[in-house]
């Protein structure tokens, strides 16, 4: 098998500002400090932390895969996200700005934060959890969702979040795998301008599950909710409890959470982080890559805690670093197209964080949304959950930032904890679509079948060549599955299951999932570089490509492209114009067979593609499960203009 194709290139550059690079938090002697000694790097990141017992050994690898940080140390997490803070005197410092989608806002300080993280351990407590159990959170994007994981911490019992758009077949899989003992959930949220139930789901799932003893029940929307003996009100047991709470320290590999990965119908496979390696890990990259300053900033990382970017980049790492953010329930267009905008003026946002969907989205719904709102206060902007096409990369920097905020493009997953290639503000020249470099203290390279380095300008599969503080631990009850599925492909080196590709400068660029790869007439093509190709046409503000088997050429690429707002309708003249384009962009080997122009992509509640839909329609079989997307009809609406016609393009 050869090696991925490294097709298109990128010449823009942009180097930080003089005034920016002075006053950042990382300077560039920060990468040559970390490749002198990197375990001494890690520890000297580990000591911005309030450690209870210091480390005897920075790293044991011993047991390889299985690696133990800070071996010896203790530490309770939550202490260090809020009581810290609290002690040197930032107890009036806004930890969370929350704003509902109805309209309803709480604005917490971090004593604030800390009396009702306080009463949610003592609460917990009191319906018997102890160190060591696990706790499953099933809630809304609302301030209780923090509470509880850090009240989860602070006593040691690691948690479970399931994101909240999930079945309760999936649900209750999650409970079952990790044995949870108590589920906090709530009666509902509010989503698209509505109010939607949670609790039911609850209720069939812990029917399957009868080492539930509570479920902890959040009274958000008022609506009406089955009730169980199991169930007790959040309101009733966490409202009468001491707003005070004595917190203790755990191991350094003490478990803090267990995310699931897996879909809803597959086997859970729950990725378990600790204590000590992901905490310094998540905080450094937290300061440094969003050049956080605590006492100025206002930061907003859009993600949902059911995802590991809310765990990471809402709860541990701001926290930790004594931000002050934004916490947002709904969706982007509710009541308006420009919630987002609003939000970003009302709080005066410095740091945004969040997805290249999201960023296509805006891209769709044009340039007057944003213009309509102030975003002066923007200072730096992030990039998350799958690579960015070059042109939505200058979209984003040019409408929303401004033409003058940095962006770091960022690269890592559940697996990892925390993030692991990126910009660094100050220091990087920055390429639109790139996430440059592996950060200081982190072991990346892109590699061939036989786990070879490739050289500058080749194409292969991205790996991790040393172990990393916040890496998962393993497979939560299945270390032989971790083993295989990490570890195997390449001896003594994590894969991560990605292509990527160093340009001619040794930057990387990421291709997605290596099972997103076309086999085109031989040549190995990635989904994102032909889909970066079609979004840099002006007409163009999304799309999705996949390969569709072909007798000529095994597999034929097949585009869906969603429209900018204003660009033409439909036409052969404008689906010719777009397989050309790809053709001057890349080459005549990535011209697609076809291109359908859609209104909406299939997509998951957390705004990933599922291109395997896609690939069903295009080779003309029985679409498969859609459960998991967040709105059922696009399916149809697509299959509908497929049956009737257009998008095919001559074979040339």
């Amino acid at each position: 098998m050869s090696d991925l194709e490294n097709l298109l290139s990128e010449d823009r550059r942009f180097p930080p500002s003089m005034e920016f690079a002075q006053a950042a938090n990382a300077q560039p002697g920060m990468y040559a400090e970390a490749d002198t000694d990197r375990l001494g790097f890690w520890e000297r990141q580990a000591r911005e932390l309030s450690w209870a017992q210091d480390w005897t050994q920075v790293l044991d690898w011993s047991g390889a895969p299985f690696a133990r940080w800070f071996v010896g140390g203790r530490l309770n997490v939550a202490v260090n996200c809020l009581d810290r803070h609290v002690d040197a005197g930032f107890g009036d410092q806004v930890a969370i700005h929350f704003e509902g989608e109805p309209g309803d806002t709480r604005t917490i300080t971090y004593a604030g934060l800390l009396a009702e993280v306080s009463q949610a351990a003592n609460a917990l407590t009191e319906l018997g959890v102890q160190a060591g159990d696990r706790v499953a959170i099933y809630l809304p994007m609302i301030p209780e969702a923090a509470v509880a994981m850090l009240a989860c911490a602070r006593i040691g019992a690691p948690h479970s979040v399931v994101f909240g758009g999930f079945s309760a077949d999936a649900l209750s899989s999650r409970i079952a795998d990790a044995d949870a003992k108590v589920v906090i959930t709530a009666d509902g949220g509010y989503r698209k301008g509505g109010a939607f139930a949670l609790k039911p789901a609850v209720d069939e799932a812990v029917e399957q599950c009868p080492g539930v003893e509570h479920v902890l029940v959040v009274r958000r929307t008022g609506q009406e909710v089955g009730w169980t003996d199991k169930d007790v009100w959040w309101h009733d047991v966490v409202g009468r409890q001491p707003s005070t709470h004595t917190a203790v320290a755990f191991d350094a590999e003490h478990p803090l959470f267990i995310l699931y990965t897996s879909g809803t119908t597959a086997k859970p496979k729950g990725i378990l982080h600790t204590t000590g390696g992901y905490l310094t890990q998540v905080t450094f990259t937290h300061r440094n890559v969003f050049d956080l300053k605590p006492d100025t900033d206002v930061y907003w990382c859009t993600a949902d805690v059911g995802w590991v970017t809310g765990h990471s980049y809402v709860v541990y790492g701001p926290l930790a670093n004594r931000a002050t953010q934004v916490m947002y329930e709904g969706t982007p267009d509710t009541p308006h197209q420009g919630r987002w905008w609003e939000i970003v003026a009302n709080y005066g946002v410095t740091i945004l964080y969040t997805a290249p969907t999201a960023i296509r989205t805006f891209m769709k719904w044009g340039e007057q949304l944003p213009a309509e709102h102030d975003l002066s206060s923007l200072r730096l902007l992030g990039s998350v959950g799958e690579p960015i096409n070059p042109e939505a990369w200058m979209w984003y920097r040019r409408v929303i930032g401004g033409d003058r905020c940095p962006i770091v493009d960022t690269w890592w997953q559940t697996e990892t904890g925390a993030i692991m290639i990126s910009p660094l503000p100050g220091v990087t020249a920055t390429k639109p679509g790139s996430a440059m470099r592996a950060l200081p203290g982190i072991g990346a390279n892109v590699v061939d079948d036989q786990g070879r380095p490739v050289p500058d300008g080749g194409g292969g599969y991205l790996v991790l060549d040393q172990p990393w503080p916040s890496m998962l631990r393993g497979i939560w009850g299945d270390p032989e599955r971790y083993a295989q599925t990490y570890w195997s492909r390449f001896d003594g080196i994590y894969f991560a299951g990605d292509g990527a590709k160093k340009d001619a400068d040794g930057d990387l660029w990421l291709l997605g999932r290596v099972d997103d790869v076309m086999n085109v007439s031989g040549h190995r093509i990635s989904t994102t570089e032909v889909e970066s190709a079609l979004v840099s046409h002006p007409a163009v503000a999304e799309a999705a490509v996949v390969g569709a088997d072909d007798p000529m050429t095994g597999q034929a690429i097949v585009a869906f492209v969603i429209p900018r707002g204003g660009a033409p309708e439909e036409t052969d003249a404008l689906i010719a114009e777009l397989r050309a384009h790809v053709a001057t962009q890349i080459g005549a080997i990535a011209k697609p067979r076809n291109v359908f122009i859609v209104q909406e992509l299939p997509k998951t509640r957390s705004g990933k593609i599922m291109r395997r839909l896609l690939k069903d329609v295009a080779e003309n079989r029985e679409v498969g499960d859609t459960t998991t997307l967040a709105d059922g009809s696009v399916m149809s609406a697509i299959s509908g203009r497929l049956a009737a016609g257009g998008g095919t393009g001559d074979e040339s």
